[in-house]
């Protein structure tokens, strides 16, 4: 499966505009009329396919995916469609007891532990409110561009459901500590609901006022850096406008004017960032020849057998090209005189113009193969190198351009220059699953 990409963006609190945190009225579901909450968290709709979703759906009648990323059927209407059913399995299951709103607000606080490869991580999640600030206030800076297309859907499904169903992914500094500590003190209680869905989930709704209050002081000063959820931030904006709109006189505390982020610390062990690849297709004959004979002038190049090499080794440069040639890699470092930003109409950062995905998207897609930032008629992306391989082999796609993670800091660094990564740098493993809680925007926060 070609998986969609993970968004960027910071939220930065200056000395006289500070994120505001807070607790909320949490949405989930009932455990007295849902037992296996296995049964009913789905993938946030970006990485859900089309053969998943009906897995899903075959799962439980009250799977969120129900309303995250409904079916969409023949002979849709405008009174009857996607959004529509969301909303009304949505409001039935509030009405039949299978979703509860807490009745005082909480952090929710979510240990989510998981494998990759060989090697088994933990993370620990906090789930609050962040109040929402337009781009032009400086308090929150974009980190990617998004997608129109993926926006207008999540708009109306927000309009339609009048919720956010998926956490933002938020990163902050906690250099003491003091806010983890607080979560692992905290999980050493028994969990409001465990469970395993392939990883093990715990879930605490936490209200204890120094709980809360120490959390709230802690967090308030920080900035925080959205990981994933970039096209959700941007379409809560949307929303939250457009509800002012209809209410002209509602207070700051109207629940729309906040978003519901799960904030990790930079520090965390769980933090997992997986690089998103590139998958070519389309490309005429004489411009790959081009691109053959173009490549040596701009890159450093050593070949190598498929067979006979690891994608991941790092000898052969942090960016490989497979499938160019049948059974061939090549590993590509950018020679030193060339500069990405020579090749820019608008001058970037020197942490953006270091990005290896800066160079593939500058250098490599647009100069040499002439694929425009969003080209998604001949290229696609997903964060399995070996997915990417396979999907070469299988003749779908000519060839793969490899690369290899973007660490943490460096989307720190990116964002503190006030700069944006190219679209599709960032993939953060593993998702947050959607259904853990929900938050309601109507009423007050």
């Amino acid at each position: 499966m070609v998986e969609h990409p993970v968004e960027c963006a910071i939220l930065y609190s200056g000395e006289k505009q500070l994120a505001d945190v807070s607790e909320f009225k949490g949405v989930r579901y009932n455990p007295e009329t849902v037992h296996y909450m296995a049964d009913v968290i789905c993938p946030p709709y970006d990485v859900i396919s089309p053969q998943e979703q009906q897995s899903l759906y075959d799962r439980s009648p009250y799977n969120m995916v129900r309303v995250e990323y409904g079916e969409e059927i023949t002979g849709d209407s405008e009174s009857n469609n996607k959004y529509t059913r969301a909303r009304d399995a949505f409001n039935r299951w509030m009405k039949d007891d299978i979703l509860m709103q807490d009745n005082v607000p909480n952090y929710y606080v979510h240990e989510h532990c998981f494998e990759i490869g060989e090697s088994k991580r933990k993370r620990l999640e906090l789930f609050a409110c962040v109040k929402l600030e337009p781009w032009e206030n400086k308090v929150i800076f974009p980190h990617e561009f998004t997608m129109a297309k993926a926006k207008a859907d999540r708009l109306d499904l927000m309009k339609a459901c009048t919720a956010n169903l998926s956490p933002i992914f938020g990163l902050y500094e906690d250099p003491g500590g003091k806010i983890n500590q607080l979560m692992v003190t905290r999980v050493k209680a028994t969990p409001t609901y465990s469970f395993q869905a392939g990883d093990i989930h715990r879930f605490w709704a936490v209200n204890e006022p120094e709980f809360v209050q120490r959390v709230s002081h802690f967090l308030i000063p920080k900035p925080i850096y959205i990981a994933d959820g970039h096209h959700r931030y941007e379409t809560a904006l949307a929303y939250r406008d457009y509800r002012r709109q209809i209410n002209p006189h509602g207070t700051d505390n109207e629940a729309y004017n906040y978003v519901m982020m799960a904030l990790v610390s930079f520090s965390d062990p769980g933090i997992i960032i997986l690089p998103i690849h590139r998958l070519v297709r389309g490309i005429s004959n004489e411009t790959l020849r081009q691109f053959k004979e173009e490549l040596p002038k701009y890159f450093e190049i050593i070949e190598a057998n498929s067979e006979n090499v690891s994608m991941t080794d790092d000898r052969l440069g942090t960016i490989k090209i497979c499938g160019l040639e049948k059974g061939q890699v090549l590993g590509l470092t950018l020679l030193p005189r060339i500069k990405v930003n020579d090749f820019l109409t608008k001058k970037r950062s020197e942490a953006y113009g270091k990005l290896d995905v800066s160079v593939v998207q500058h250098i490599i897609c647009e100069k040499l193969l002439g694929l425009p930032e969003g080209d998604t008629d001949n290229l696609a992306y997903t964060p399995s190198g070996e997915a990417a391989c396979r999907l070469v082999d299988a003749g779908q796609f000519q060839f793969t351009i490899l690369l290899n993670p973007i660490p943490a800091r460096t989307i720190k660094t990116i964002a503190d220059a006030n700069d944006r990564m190219p679209r599709k740098s960032t993939f953060f493993y593993p998702k947050l699953p959607t259904g853990l809680v929900m938050h309601r925007l109507d009423g007050e926060v």
